[in-house]
């Protein structure tokens, strides 16, 4: 029966991968030229760092499930490189997951730490892109054909944007 509950575990957190990649994909995709130098303010990490910092996330959780736990601040690549590294770093979380990869840490501690923290660093850059003249529309994302094993950067396009 644990078997069982672990695999609906991690069907599940492959859906929130690929649910990270449709969000993600939105946020990034179409970005205005210079956008991952665009930053709030002064003192404030650019969208290009914050990108950074989520492929960093992305990495890490990869670490967890090679059976070690390695963290890195990677410097910031151009902006449509961080974008691939985004997409690459969903492909290697969710093929690892698909290929029976278990995490030292349980699945709700890796949802719970860089998961959950990747998917606040995609708001701020959604929340750039508003502040930087190139807004993110909205969707009902409950009506979002999110489909794991779907991470790259095709994703479906949106049902009902507002």
């Amino acid at each position: 029966m644990e078997t069982d509950a672990e695999e609906v575990k991690v069907a599940f957190v492959r859906h929130i991968i690929a649910t990270l990649a449709y969000r993600g994909g939105k946020a990034v995709r179409g970005a205005p030229s210079g956008f991952g130098e665009f930053r709030a303010c002064e003192g404030s990490r650019a969208a290009g760092e914050i990108l950074a910092h989520v492929g960093d996330l992305l990495d890490w959780t990869s670490s967890f499930l090679a059976g070690k736990q390695e963290w890195h601040d990677s410097t910031p690549l151009g902006w449509d490189d961080e974008v691939q590294r985004f997409f690459a770093g969903l492909a290697a979380v969710d093929s690892a997951f698909a290929a029976g990869a278990r995490s030292q840490v349980p699945v709700e501690k890796l949802f719970q730490g860089p998961i959950a923290d990747a998917f606040t660093h995609i708001g701020q850059i959604a929340q750039l892109r508003r502040l930087a003249g190139s807004p993110v529309k909205g969707e009902n994302y409950v009506a979002a054909d999110i489909a794991i094993g779907r991470v790259g950067p095709e994703q479906a396009p949106p049902r009902r944007e507002f």
